[in-house]
């Protein structure tokens, strides 16, 4: 290979990677299902209690269980079935194209409003006959996934949680007469390690979603620059050691370029006088419900280092019941390490009406520090922990935990960022004036 030619593949590889990422992401999730907890195709992932440091989801919270799955309509129409909020649970959360371009939000805050509901999803092209009765949405790919959380209400336990998780069902739609039940498989006890590999398994893995999915025309441009690198619809992927090494050359250069979007354009601040901050999507997208296109172009950049670099499943509709202040740098402006201690003061009156809650992410990976002890500490763990005389709580963040503090610790040992949760959020506590206080290096 000339150096010209080396330059050109490599080029193209590093952009093919950033242009693949979110379906990359959410294939991932689909693949850990059956290479980790051993699901077949169609199987549903539920959790008897919340991930701990041995799942691997992008900035996951550990407060919460998940129900997902990767589901196709190759073989006709699907209906996921969603149950009615329970006393106990509620759903929350959204279905997915193979890009993960948000279809549908169900569940309190989604189509159903609480209510429960049969969503049909009808494959690309479909023109047979659509029945009544549906929260029908066409689908431009074969690939439907999907991500909700079956959260507590009125005392909740994991196992009402858990058993609430397993009301969801799904059929194909010319099962609808008589629907087989739904099978799951419980990723607690069978973690799951979903979050992408920046090696030659994330072009294998990009490979095999253009090999299922259609190829949708504002893709067209980059197909031909796939072919260049040996990925072809219908044909193996079998490049040879000099073009793998291209490869992961490429796929460096594309990790560079979204961990430096992540860093200094998804996050804005929210207060002049603080570090922490808000996400910045690109302008309209949330609006228009993140379809990461526009009249005149794919938002390759935003959609990649801007979301699904680090996070999966976007609402179809922004908002809720929960909000995030994310923390990047401490309170003198530097990146947040794993070597030094960190503490991040919690005030008695944070503005969560359900509860708050503060976890580390590993910078490297956005997933959750493996082998951590504990990955994020929540005011559900307030009884467990030191409270301060004014009602506020330290939270420390370090490799080894300051004396006295384990209760308060969350260990780190790499650098790491902060995503600090507001879940019910109370109404106006933005204009009250209240405010997080910086994340304080100490000795």
């Amino acid at each position: 290979m000339s150096d010209v030619a080396r330059a050109t593949a490599e080029r193209r590889a590093c952009e093919a990677a950033i242009w693949g990422m979110p379906a990359v992401g959410v294939y991932d999730i689909e693949l850990a299902l059956q290479r980790d907890a051993g699901a077949k195709p169609g199987v549903i992932g539920y959790m008897t209690a919340p991930m701990d440091s041995r799942h691997g989801f992008l900035t996951a919270n550990d407060v919460t269980p998940y129900v997902f799955s990767g589901l196709t309509t190759i073989n006709g129409p699907i209906v996921i079935d969603v149950p009615p909020a329970g006393d106990k649970a509620a759903y929350f959360g959204t279905i997915t194209n193979a890009w993960q371009v948000p279809l549908a939000d169900v569940g309190t805050t989604g189509q159903d409003k609480g209510e429960g509901g049969k969503y049909l999803i009808l494959p690309p092209g479909y023109d047979g006959e659509v029945p009544d009765g549906y929260f029908t949405h066409q689908s431009n790919t074969w690939g439907v996934h999907f991500a909700f959380r079956p959260v507590g209400k009125n005392g909740g336990t994991h196992a009402d949680q858990a058993a609430y998780a397993q009301k969801l069902q799904w059929h194909p739609l010319s099962e609808a007469n008589n629907p087989q039940p739904t099978e799951f498989v419980d990723v607690k006890e069978n973690p799951v390690n979903t979050l992408p590999v920046y090696d030659f398994t994330f072009y294998t893995d990009l490979n095999a979603v253009i090999q299922r999915e259609p190829v949708l025309e504002q893709d067209k441009v980059m197909m031909g620059m796939l072919a260049s690198l040996g990925m072809e619809r219908g044909k193996p992927f079998e490049p040879d050691e000099e073009m793998r090494d291209v490869l992961q050359s490429g796929l460096e250069c594309a990790y560079d370029h979204m961990q430096e979007h992540f860093i200094t354009k998804s996050v804005v601040p929210l207060w002049e006088d603080r570090k922490w901050g808000v996400w910045l999507f690109a302008e309209g997208q949330a609006e228009a419900g993140f379809p990461y296109v526009t009249e005149d172009s794919v938002l390759i950049d935003d959609r990649a280092g801007g979301s699904y670099f680090w996070i999966t499943y976007l609402p179809k509709n922004l908002g809720g019941g929960t909000f995030y202040l994310t923390g990047l740098h401490d309170s003198d402006g530097n990146m947040m390490n794993g070597k030094d201690t960190y503490k991040l003061n919690v005030p008695a009156d944070t503005p969560a009406e359900d509860f708050w809650a503060a976890i580390a992410y590993s910078m490297k990976t956005k997933g959750f520090i493996q082998g951590a002890e504990s990955v994020g500490r929540s005011s559900p763990n307030l009884p467990d922990m030191n409270v301060n005389d004014d009602g506020s709580v330290d939270v420390y963040f370090a490799p080894e935990a300051p004396e006295g503090q384990e209760a308060n610790w969350v260990p780190t040992g790499e650098d790491f960022f902060l995503l600090f949760r507001l879940y019910g959020p109370s109404e106006g506590w933005i204009e009250s004036g209240w405010k997080l206080p910086d994340v304080e290096k100490v000795n």
